[in-house]
C-alpha cells in the first residue's frame, strides 16, 4: 500500500458508508411523511411520492411547512 491505494480504499469505504446513511435517511423520511400525512387526513401515498420526487430534501421541508397543523384524531 505504498503507492497510495490505501488512502483511496479508505476514501471509498467512507463514501460508501455516507451513501448508505443517506439512503436510510431518505427512505426513513419518505415513510415518516407517508405516516404523517395519513395521520393528518391527507393521502399519504400521494404526498410521499411528491416528496420523494420533488428534490427530496426540499420536498420534505415543503411538506413540513404546508402540512395541516392538527392531525385528525379518529379512535
Amino acid at each position: 500500500m505504498e503507492d497510495g491505494t490505501g488512502f483511496f480504499l479508505g476514501f471509498g469505504i467512507v463514501a460508501l458508508v455516507l451513501a448508505l446513511v443517506g439512503l436510510v435517511l431518505y427512505i426513513w423520511s419518505i415513510v415518516w411523511v407517508y405516516n404523517d400525512a395519513n395521520r393528518r387526513g391527507k393521502p399519504g401515498l400521494i404526498i410521499a411520492i411528491l416528496v420523494a420526487l420533488f428534490a427530496w430534501p426540499f420536498g420534505l421541508i415543503l411538506w413540513m411547512l404546508v402540512r395541516p397543523n392538527h392531525p385528525n384524531r379518529t379512535y
